[in-house]
Parts: C-alpha cells; structure tokens; sequence
C-alpha cells in the first residue's frame, strides 16, 4: 500500500497533505495543547495572531512531511537532486580526506527524514549512518528502516551507538554520522541544561562525548525549506562555545538550532512535548552555579 502511495507525483501527494491537516488540525486536534503551550513559551514576544499563524503553518508541513517521506519509497536520485540541494558538503569530505570522522548534529528541522540525500554529495569511502530509536510497532519500524536506508545510510539503535561507532574506529574506518539531538532526555533527572529558545532546557550530549572520544569534526546541518517540496541542506562547521563550561560543541548545536528555529518557526517540531521538564532562568543560573562549584 505504501509503495502504491508513493508512486503518485508529488503534486497529488500535497492535495492528500492538505486534506490530512485538515482532519489532523481542526477534527483530531492533534497535539494542538502541546503546540501551543510550546509557542507561548518560546515567543512570549509573539501577538496571539501571529503565534497562530505558525501553528497553522506547522500543521500544514507536519502533514507534508509524511507524504514526502511516504515517496522515499518511489523516487528517484534526479527527482531528489532537485529537491535536495547540498550546501557545505566540502567541509565534510575535507575531514573525510584528512582521515576524520563527522559528526553531523540534526534537529527536527525542515524535512529530517530526506537529509539522508546528503549521503549522494559525500565520499564514498566514508561509512554513512544515523542513530535512530526503534518504533515499538515492529512493522512500522521495518517500514521507516527501508525508507532511511533508501541512499545507502546504515542506522544503528540508539542503544548500539557507541559499540557500533567504536567498531568503525577500530576497523580504521571514517563515518559520517547524524545524531538529531534536539529531544528531551530519557531519564528522569537529567544533568545537563542550558538556555535553549529563552528556557532552561535539558540536553543529551551523547554525540558530542562519542565524536570527542573518536577524534571527530562537528558539523551542523540546517535542513532549510525553500519552497513546498524543495529544501537546502546548509552545512556548517561548530565553534564550540568558549566558556569553559561542560558540552561546548552541544551547546553551539542548540545556539544554532534555536538560530534556525527563529528565523523560520514554523518549520520545526512543535508537537513534541520538548519542555516536560524545565526551569526558569533564574533556576537555570544557579544550576550552573552549582555545577561550577561542583567542578
């Protein structure tokens, strides 16, 4: 059925997205608390139309998201091509020439599941990969396997991570691995957090230790839209944040992020209940106090 989907254009595809916001937006009301909740947190700046004006139009690209990765099932390398362009792929092959491994920090951002396109503009020699977490519902997850491995990209369970990355070290070869890092922390008592969109804001920083220990380059990508369908993957490298504070490269990946979130708001996963746990800034200063005195 998913293939059968996929083979219509991409035309015919949005018309669906359309009819699915509708229902996912005004009858279901998908997540509509969270995402406001989300807004008013982030845009206390924000007049209430303007607010509502993003949320409409982050139904209305939440939407084209499942299509468009619906047709990764039936699509071509030249349809994607033009789709996808790539920008700052030379950052990544000049470390893969210098014999480093990349470690490209993702955000829920534009369209996340075509960034593995970026795979085509790379050498061919480094090991493509992402980390993912497995879907409960073993079909499904089968399902979105095949389609985030439609150019060759290996994912590796969030809980294989560092076994497999190691390997790829040891057996002297570079990857470039993409960690999406902008999800709230299993656990339940988080260590690390910073000022993320004007809120103290818990962090994972599993790829920054990963990379550090491997020796790695840290690159951010920006999955920029441009128009419906089509998209700018922007490549940049990560200054770490000189302050002398832990998770430097981590915390430049959540500046950058929330730099991409403010110039287009839209585009970003405001159904996530990204905020479960948070503090004031207020309590975010004395936590960082309290950690430096710690240290």
């Amino acid at each position: 059925m998913l293939k059968t989907f996929a083979r219509l254009p991409l035309g015919a595809l949005y018309i669906l997205s359309d009819i699915a916001c509708f229902v996912l937006y005004k009858v279901l009301k998908y997540r509509v608390d969270v995402v406001r909740r989300n807004l008013n947190r982030a845009f206390p700046e924000k007049s209430e139309a303007q607010l509502l004006k993003i949320e409409r139009e982050f139904y209305r690209h939440l939407c084209d998201i499942f299509v468009e990765t619906a047709k990764l099932a039936h699509i071509s390398d030249s349809e994607m091509a033009r789709r996808v362009h790539v920008e700052g792929a030379a950052l990544v092959n000049d470390a893969i020439d210098r014999g480093r491994s990349v470690v490209l920090m993702l955000g829920h951002y534009g369209n996340w599941e075509w960034i593995t396109y970026a795979a085509r503009s790379f050498r061919p020699e480094a090991t493509m990969c992402e980390i993912y977490h497995p879907l409960r519902d073993k079909v499904m997850d089968r399902i979105m396997l095949e389609l985030r491995s439609r150019f060759g990209t290996e994912n590796i369970p969030m809980s294989r991570t560092i076994r497999r990355l190691l390997e790829y070290h040891r057996e002297g070869r570079n990857f470039v691995c993409g960690f999406i890092s902008d999800q709230r922390p299993f656990v339940d008592h988080p260590k690390y957090w910073t000022e993320f969109m004007g809120i103290g804001t818990p962090y994972v920083n599993g790829g920054e230790v990963i990379g550090a220990k491997l020796g790695a380059e840290f690159i951010y990508g920006e999955m920029r839209p441009v128009k419906r369908g089509y998209y700018k993957l922007v490549l940049s490298r990560l200054n770490p944040v000189d302050d002398g504070m832990d998770n430097p490269y981590t915390r430049a990946y959540m500046q950058a992020l929330e730099n991409s979130i403010r110039r287009n708001p839209p585009y970003w996963l405001w159904s996530h209940n990204r905020w479960k746990r948070s503090c004031t800034l207020q309590e975010l200063a004395e936590r960082t106090a309290a950690s430096t005195t710690d240290n």
